[in-house]
């Protein structure tokens, strides 16, 4: 069972719904909208367990009452889950069938009946006109919460007749701090995960706990550490296995992009207060130190041209071939000039 205070960042809607149990006086119809993984599932069970729990006290769940048993074991009859076989669509039969033919229904036994419909963007046309019949003349006990990442994907009319809800990225030193207290991990490694996560719950948690992410990230610094030593044949071996490894190296240019940023961020503030790699910092300094603001804005540039490039089916190996001898000549071009 979720609570709110279990919810990290999103105070905005959790006011909002808890003013609602408060008053004992919810809106028929909400729209949670956020990328996935932003914690609008969390959000509308938490926001559930509150408003069928038995204690009245507004603020929470009591976790005692028979209601929020229920909800603690996925089992309460007055909390609904729209659910859809087919992975890519919700069907008109199934709003239908789970939502407009079972609202008729008054609740078993709770003041309201909740109907969670996930991945609401999957419903097709037919079937938000469908669920659209139940927006617009709801019994009053009914509370339907349509969960989307994609609200341009819902007609006009649905979202008129719904309370829209925005989930909005979570500041990433919260993020930092939530990821060291939940998944107890260390310092290094809950700063990289916050700021790959970009505000997003559910990823930064996902990488917290991915082998393929931490395999991904020690051999991009092991390849950042060494780059300048690399001849041009190093560097085309590691750009064809990066290919051949990855069907996606987005999460290496992102990699490259947040080491590169820690050196121009090293080297215009002489601090490592606000590094990402923050267990690198000797590597970091030597870095900044041996290039110029020029070259590592061109790094970086050179990292999003390659991005544009893969997104543009340019190919891939030769791409990532021409990022890595950049980061390298850029590199290695600035040392030697500071030597003479």
């Amino acid at each position: 069972m979720e609570y709110f205070d279990n919810i990290i960042g999103q105070e905005h809607i959790r006011n909002h719904m808890q003013a609602a149990v408060r008053r004992e006086n919810p809106s028929h119809a909400y729209l949670l909208s956020g990328e996935k993984g932003s914690g609008k599932k969390m959000l509308a069970e938490a926001f559930a367990s509150a408003l069928q729990c038995e204690d009245g006290s507004g603020e929470k769940p009591c976790g005692k009452c028979l209601s929020c048993m229920q909800m603690m074991t996925g089992n309460h009859p007055d909390v609904i889950y729209v659910r859809h076989e087919k992975p890519n669509v919700i069907s008109v039969d199934e709003i239908r069938r789970q939502l407009n033919q079972d609202v008729g229904i008054k609740p078993y036994r709770s003041r309201w009946k909740i109907y969670i419909v996930d991945e609401a963007e999957k419903m097709n046309v037919q079937a938000q006109n469908a669920a659209l019949k139940t927006l617009e003349e709801p019994p009053d006990y009914a509370v339907i919460l349509l969960l989307t990442a994609n609200t341009d994907s819902m007609l006009e009319t649905i979202k008129s007749r719904c309370v829209t809800l925005a989930v909005r990225p979570v500041q990433e030193d919260t993020l930092k701090r939530y990821l060291m207290q939940k998944a107890k991990l260390p310092d290094y490694q809950a700063s990289l995960c916050a700021a790959f996560a970009r505000g997003n719950v559910g990823r930064a948690l996902l990488l917290s706990s991915s082998p393929e992410f931490e395999e991904n990230r020690e051999e991009t610094v092991s390849l950042l550490k060494s780059i300048k030593r690399k001849s041009a044949n190093d560097l085309a071996a590691v750009a064809k296995k990066k290919v051949e490894k990855d069907a996606d190296p987005s999460t290496f240019l992102e990699l490259l992009q947040l080491w590169y940023r820690d050196v121009l961020l090293y080297k215009a503030t002489n601090s490592a207060k606000h590094l990402i790699f923050n267990g690198e910092v000797q590597y970091i300094k030597k870095t900044a130190a041996a290039c110029s603001f020029e070259g590592l804005n061109r790094i970086l540039d050179a990292v999003t041209q390659t991005s544009d490039r893969l997104s543009a089916n340019v190919n891939a190996e030769l791409s990532m071939e021409w990022l890595l001898l950049t980061c390298r000549d850029e590199q290695a071009g600035a040392e030697q000039m500071s030597r003479t």
